[in-house]
């Protein structure tokens, strides 16, 4: 399934643990209320594996994209389910289909994806930075479409964390998935010193 030892899995749990810390403390703030993100499941697979893992492609997603440029060139997606988006919209008395819901969920994305970002910058030594998020809401399969379209023929793998997000205690699901451009991972883990 992967080409990854374990110790280079061990890395990236590490550095997803810590981006889940920040992204936590941050969104905690944002919204005004406790925020705590379960330390996730990491797991670099082929893309074709991350894809079908991430869940059933005939299922609507509310769908968080932050491109990442600079250095490492990669795409953030995080897909949250519609029931778990419309808990997450719910802070804030908004449904996630609006434009004010979008808006909202677009922040809760760019805070994560920001925070992942700067963790993997800081610890790879490399420059790299998220562009404006963008939120979509359309079946899993053609959200996925849509990123691979964007990234051309050169990405093979994918990085994929799923995590629990809870907001006073209510839990959200999310997957989030890291997409970089081709050999982006095994240049990130040399980069860490694990390759």
């Amino acid at each position: 399934m992967t080409s990854y030892t374990e110790t280079q899995l061990d890395a990236l749990r590490e550095l997803a643990n810590i981006g889940s810390g920040q992204a936590a403390a941050a969104l905690s703030t944002m919204l005004g209320h406790p925020v705590d993100i379960s330390v996730p499941t990491a797991v670099a697979m082929a893309l074709a594996d991350a894809v079908a893992a991430a869940g059933d492609p005939e299922e609507a997603r509310f769908g968080i994209l932050v491109p990442v440029v600079g250095e490492f060139r990669a795409a953030v997606v995080l897909l949250v389910p519609e029931q778990d988006a419309a808990q997450l919209c719910s802070v804030y008395g908004l449904e996630p289909a609006s434009q004010d819901g979008a808006s909202f969920l677009g922040e809760i994305g760019n805070i994560l994806g920001t925070s992942y970002i700067n963790v993997l910058a800081q610890m790879a030594g490399m420059e790299m930075e998220p562009a404006p998020p963008q939120v979509v809401h359309d079946l899993l399969g053609a959200i996925i479409a849509s990123v691979l379209l964007a990234h051309g023929n050169d990405v093979d793998m994918a990085l994929v964390l799923d995590s629990t997000l809870q907001v006073e205690g209510r839990p959200c699901e999310l997957s989030f998935l890291l997409i970089p451009a081709g050999g982006g991972v095994h240049d990130l883990l040399g980069r860490i010193g694990v390759a």
